[in-house]
């Protein structure tokens, strides 16, 4: 059992669920990426349209009255950058400091607000406050997201890049997006404090600065690595300047394996991988920078010391690594690299994203993080794609059995929020992968809960995975 205070809840991301009947937002990179044309030819997306998702944005009163039904206390929702500032912010001056390429501090104050109050979606911000007001109405906790892999059309805008070669929509952090970003943040901040008992700066930063461009190689992620982790230390000290709430950062985990048990690998990979960028933003320390990156830059980052309250995980499945020509490499069969198999190379059952059922992994993530940072952990994203909703129930008893392990051999967990509520836009795949709780119809957008959604409710109700269906945990699924 998890005490009382402990969270249940759902995530979401704006892109990903507000569109579908009124009112959509043109203005972020991906709306662009999603809807170009050639994009679509040459399958890079789908071909579904986020404009035609399951329409959060009109329909948030409903969502809020079944996440009450089934028990849920807690979300994790988002704000879309590009709805509240659609045109560019670059014309507010900020106080900048830089060290050469490294940005130091940005000064947000009372007056920056107030001239970005002029360029400002009012209409977009009210109707955040009164998505975000109706759920804290009914006694709820709330995190508040800044950002979930879109940004602006003015600060990205993927329909001008060269379409020769290999395509990426871009969007990897800079000086000028760091800039731009700490503005927004220390807006948000102020304009949205008294609903917010969280904050969260960036959700899988990982996931942008691994796949926004071409240059996949280790120098290459590297370089833009540090840049989301100034970014986040910067957007942090901007929330700061008007909220007292915890500030965290939001990971995309694997759980990560080596094919022969080989520790000294897996080792490297943890911190090629993770934490590089915590111990950047923890502990100020970039020492790993010139190795990896092949540029000078300061060792010791004060700066950016001490930027992490509270360390957001998400996790789906596990990562097995081999050595490969004096690096390592993924092994297909096994984790997210299943493809179409139906089952793994393990023979536990693969989600309909091709991923590998690993419930071990939620426990192995959040040992090795509290082991090395001690600071309390949040579950922020665990679910899977299963359209016929074979595997969810087993999959959410199996993976919270694991959280309960982690309690009670002493780690702080504070919290678990289902991906998703509902079903969702899924980036490139549309609307193919269904991740929800709750069935949306997509011409209708009405909703139906699963029998997955009864599962979590009894979790909930119980404060953890009930005796019945403790034999489900260790299963091989």
């Amino acid at each position: 059992m998890v005490d009382k205070n402990f969270k249940f809840g759902f995530s979401e991301c704006g892109f990903q669920f507000e569109m579908g009947l009124s009112n959509p937002d043109m203005n972020s990179d991906w709306y662009i990426w999603s809807n170009d044309k050639r994009n679509i030819a040459e399958h890079y997306v789908s071909g579904d349209l986020p404009q035609n998702g399951v329409a959060y944005w009109d329909l948030y009163e409903k969502d809020h009255d079944i996440a009450s039904s089934l028990g849920m206390n807690a979300a994790r929702l988002g704000i879309e950058w590009s709805r509240i500032f659609p045109e560019s912010t670059e014309s507010v001056d900020i106080d900048v400091e830089y060290n050469g390429d490294d940005i130091v501090s940005t000064e947000i104050s009372i007056d920056t607000v107030k001239e970005l109050e002029k360029l400002a979606n009012n209409d977009a911000v009210k109707h955040y406050r009164e998505m975000f007001g109706d759920f804290k109405s009914r006694g709820k906790f709330l995190i508040i997201n800044l950002y979930h892999w879109t940004i602006p059309s003015w600060l990205n805008d993927p329909s001008k890049q060269d379409y020769s070669g290999r395509r990426a929509i871009g969007g990897c952090f800079n000086n000028k997006i760091i800039v731009e970003f700490a503005k927004y943040a220390g807006y948000i901040s102020y304009k949205f404090n008294d609903l917010a008992d969280r904050w969260s700066t960036m959700n899988e930063p990982n996931m942008v600065y691994e796949g926004c461009s071409i240059d996949h190689s280790n120098n290459g992620i590297s370089k833009r690595k540090k840049k989301f982790a100034e970014g986040h230390a910067r957007a942090y000290d901007a929330i700061k300047t008007f909220s007292k709430k915890p500030v965290g950062v939001i990971f995309a985990n694997g759980d990560i394996q080596s094919l022969n048990n080989d520790l000294e690998l897996e080792e490297d990979v943890k911190f090629f991988r993770r934490y590089s960028f915590f111990d950047s933003i923890i502990r100020g320390d970039l020492s790993w920078y010139r190795e990896f990156a092949g540029d000078d830059g300061s060792e010791k980052r004060h700066d950016m010391v001490n930027k992490v309250d509270w360390l957001g995980l998400n996790y789906y499945s596990r990562d097995v690594v081999s050595r490969n020509n004096g690096s390592w490499e993924m092994v297909k069969g096994y984790g997210h690299y299943c493809g179409d198999m139906e089952k793994s190379r393990d023979g536990r059952s693969v989600s309909d994203t091709g991923w590998e059922i690993y419930q071990d992994g939620i426990y192995n993530i959040i040992k090795d993080y509290w082991k090395r940072y001690k600071i309390p952990i949040t579950i922020t994203e665990n679910g899977i794609a299963d359209s016929n909703d074979r595997y969810r129930s087993m999959y959410i008893i199996s993976h919270f059995g694991n959280i309960e392990r982690a309690i009670e051999d002493g780690a702080k967990v504070d919290g678990y929020y289902h991906w998703a509520l509902t079903d969702n836009y899924e980036w490139a795949s549309g609307f193919s992968k269904k991740f929800g709780l709750v069935v949306v119809d997509m011409k209708t957008k009405e909703r139906h809960v699963r029998p997955s959604a009864l599962i979590y409710r009894e979790i909930i109700e119980n404060s953890g995975v009930p005796d019945k269906f403790r034999w489900i945990i260790d299963e091989k699924i």
